[in-house]
């Protein structure tokens, strides 16, 4: 599929403003043709494997789309379960990115449990720094944020500029509620990590520090980094 020609940040960024704004109240499937069609090759998704909704909206409209993965090294086997499955059975390519340091390597250097300690380095060393490298091949990449999921992704845009990797930010399901995810999962057969059956609403790394299940009228998110006033890993700050 051939993509529009974009030849500097300011076309691209030019781009996500005016999407941002005419794709407000388009579909979810609307949006990933859009981007499909505007950006071809140039475009992947990122996918934290705690469910494969948007790496099968973008398979739709663009097979054999590369779908990244960031493999932390703190993943349940669940999660890494439900990558080798996308990959296995959904018509993407799926890249696994890894931080520059092994969890042994970082313990050498920072002490043990890093995340209890000090979160905000941690998911920076082995999930930002990741990411950083990983997109530095696309024009743009699409995301699974919902604003229902908290507050702090209440406002995210359908199309918007990410300023930090000078690209443009895709989140073709921010209008989704949980309830439009399980009527698309029912209706297309989408796997879903099996730890979502039981009882966590969000799925981060495993240590408990970075992910527990909810408890009875938290939100979805509630469950990471809880008590620690921590909200995002900063991918999406």
């Amino acid at each position: 599929m051939g993509a529009t020609q974009l030849s500097t940040t300011t076309d691209l960024e030019a781009l996500a403003v005016a999407a941002g704004r005419d794709l407000e109240e388009a579909s979810a499937q609307e949006i990933m043709r859009w981007a499909a069609d505007t950006f071809g090759s140039k475009l992947c998704v990122t996918s934290s494997m705690e469910d494969a909704v948007v790496a099968h909206l973008a398979a739709t409209a663009l097979p054999g789309i590369d779908v990244v993965f960031l493999d932390t090294g703190y993943h349940f086997p669940e999660t890494i379960g439900t990558r080798d499955a996308v990959a296995a059975t959904m018509a993407v390519n799926l890249i696994t990115l890894t931080p520059r340091q092994t969890v042994a390597e970082q313990d050498a250097q920072y002490g043990a449990n890093l995340h209890d300690r000090d979160p905000d380095l941690c998911c920076s060393l082995r999930k930002v720094e990741p990411l950083q490298r990983g997109l530095m091949a696309y024009d743009a990449w699409a995301t699974g944020l919902r604003r229902d999921e908290s507050p702090s992704r209440a406002n995210t845009p359908v199309v918007s500029w990410d300023a930090k990797r000078r690209k443009v930010k895709i989140a073709p399901i921010a209008r989704w509620t949980q309830e439009d995810v399980d009527a698309y999962v029912q209706a297309n057969g989408v796997l879903l990590n099996p730890l979502l059956w039981e009882g966590y609403t969000s799925v981060g790394c495993s240590p408990l520090s970075c992910t527990r299940k909810p408890v009875d009228g938290e939100d979805a998110r509630a469950g990471r980094w809880a008590g620690s006033g921590k909200t995002e890993c900063g991918i999406h700050l």
